[in-house]
């Protein structure tokens, strides 16, 4: 039995996301950052809670901390995130003088909430960064990115990242992720 439209539209549509997000990955990688803010809405929210050791009880519902009610690892709009890549070109940005060697690694996209112009996509990722000699950063974890679909394509509007680590184990945060 062939499969139905609404099927192969939702194929066509994942197809069509996890290109977007490997091609933001690969934007970053290179760091091509004037051109991945292209791929902002001027809205964005990009934010990555805190984990916390907590009973099983306790668990998922205070598991990591909220916005705008605790303190975030990274919780930045699109001004704090241009301003970010300005400094980076700049030239004089201590924690990335010498550049950080960064690839970023995404598996099991999944749209997981979907209409004509707006979805919600999940994902895991990896993010390896080497920087001088022997600095070596993994930050491992998931993500949910909602993209909104405009004149100019997708644009991401929201990206909460969920690290698997409740103590930051890197030096800083000076990639994107």
């Amino acid at each position: 039995m062939p499969p139905s439209e609404a099927a192969l539209s939702a194929l066509l549509l994942r197809a069509e996301i996890e290109d977007w997000l490997l091609a933001e990955a690969d934007l970053l990688d290179a760091r091509r950052f004037r051109d991945w803010l292209g791929l902002l809405h001027p809205d964005v929210r990009v934010a990555m809670p805190i984990a916390r050791n907590l009973a099983p009880d306790r668990l998922p519902a205070e598991e990591r901390t909220q916005p705008g009610r605790d303190l975030m690892w990274v919780d930045e709009g699109y001004a704090t995130l241009e301003q970010r890549v300005r400094q980076i070109e700049t030239g004089i940005h201590w924690a990335e003088e010498p550049a950080s060697r960064i690839t970023r690694i995404l598996a099991g996209i999944r749209v997981l909430e979907a209409d004509e112009d707006r979805v919600l996509a999940g994902c895991r990722f990896v993010l390896h960064r080497n920087r001088l000699e022997d600095e070596t950063d993994l930050l491992i974890g998931r993500r949910r990115d909602t993209l909104l679909r405009g004149a100019k394509g997708w644009r991401l509007l929201r990206r909460e990242v969920l690290l698997d680590q409740s103590v930051l184990l890197a030096k800083n945060l000076t990639m994107f992720l």
